[in-house]
């Protein structure tokens, strides 16, 4: 007589496994290839991957497809890239792919929804869903062909915000050979501890730094008229404040809050507030660095900015 499918022992894996269960692992349990036929042809469990099921029949929560990944790639492999980043609350969304590492040697079959990415050595990984640690998955990213030098600066930022030393990240950068935007990760993990929390926020560090400008204190707060009010880049010495709006952040321009906090700045604290946006930055950055220079001079700087090449913006502001 064939055995009995253990169908309480098997609910306890799937509560275990984000309930996802494995052919393997529930044949050792006593279900037979009829029994889950049957499970799939009455619609009670749904196939996510080869020889991967999900117990119930709705759409998969995220966990279930990235636990089905895992499983359907076998022993050692673990969750890395993208899916490791929002696993790790570094990205908003995981995408439609799980990404998951496997190790070098075994192959295994691609699938709509799975990208594997074989490797000699897998990082340090952890977890209920196994993952690999936040400072490997942001030099992975970084390491993809099309991770833009705006995604790594946005990435960084975020883990930096999310309590990942940015030493441990540079010690990792140091031990990677040919890693992808080496330069631009050096550049940016020694400056990322004074504040600079976005992509945005790291194009003006740059403009300022090529043209000789005064450093600014980044992300300073103080309170006026009762409420706490963040300044993006402020130049205490001459009241001159840089407000970076992103796009997406701020489609219409200034909202309310915006332009009340301008207000307060120069009611109560005597200070010029400059806002710059995208277009503003990246497009037109020497004009960015002339305007700003001269907000600064008419507020008592006595420095002289420099011309980044020929043609720069700044080039006439002799002293």
């Amino acid at each position: 007589m064939a055995p009995r499918a253990d169908q309480t022992a098997i609910r306890q894996l799937a509560q275990r496994q984000e309930g996802v269960v494995g052919r393997a692992q529930i044949r050792r349990l006593g279900a037979t290839d009829d029994w889950i036929a049957h499970q799939l042809s009455t619609e009670r469990w749904l196939p996510l991957f080869p020889g991967v099921y999900l117990t119930s029949s709705g759409r998969p929560r995220w966990p279930s497809r990235a636990q089905a990944a895992l499983l359907y790639a076998g022993r050692g492999a673990v969750l890395s890239h993208t899916s490791a980043a929002f696993r790790h609350g570094l990205v908003d969304r995981p995408g439609d792919v799980v990404h998951v590492s496997v190790p070098h040697g075994r192959r295994v079959k691609r699938q709509p929804g799975f990208k594997p990415h074989y490797r000699r050595q897998i990082p340090p990984a952890w977890g209920r869903l196994r993952a690999i640690g936040p400072i490997d998955t942001v030099l992975d990213i970084a390491d993809l062909p099309g991770t833009s030098a705006d995604d790594v600066v946005g990435l960084v930022c975020r883990a930096v915000q999310r309590n990942v030393d940015s030493e441990q990240i540079l010690k990792a950068v140091t031990r990677r050979t040919g890693q992808r935007h080496r330069r631009l990760l050096l550049d940016l993990l020694a400056v990322v501890d004074e504040g600079i929390e976005s992509a945005l926020e790291y194009r003006y560090h740059r403009v300022e730094r090529a043209h000789g400008l005064p450093r600014s204190q980044l992300q300073s707060r103080e309170v006026l008229d009762g409420h706490w009010l963040r300044a993006d880049c402020r130049y205490v010495k001459y009241g001159v404040r840089v407000e970076l709006d992103g796009q997406l952040a701020h489609p219409f321009g200034r909202t309310d809050g915006d332009v009340w906090r301008d207000n307060a700045v120069l009611i109560l604290a005597s200070e010029l507030t400059l806002r710059y946006r995208w277009r503003h930055v990246v497009i037109t950055p020497c004009h960015v660095a002339r305007q700003v220079a001269i907000a600064l001079r008419t507020r008592g700087w006595t420095g002289t900015p420099r011309s980044c090449g020929p043609g720069c913006a700044v080039g006439g502001l002799g002293r």
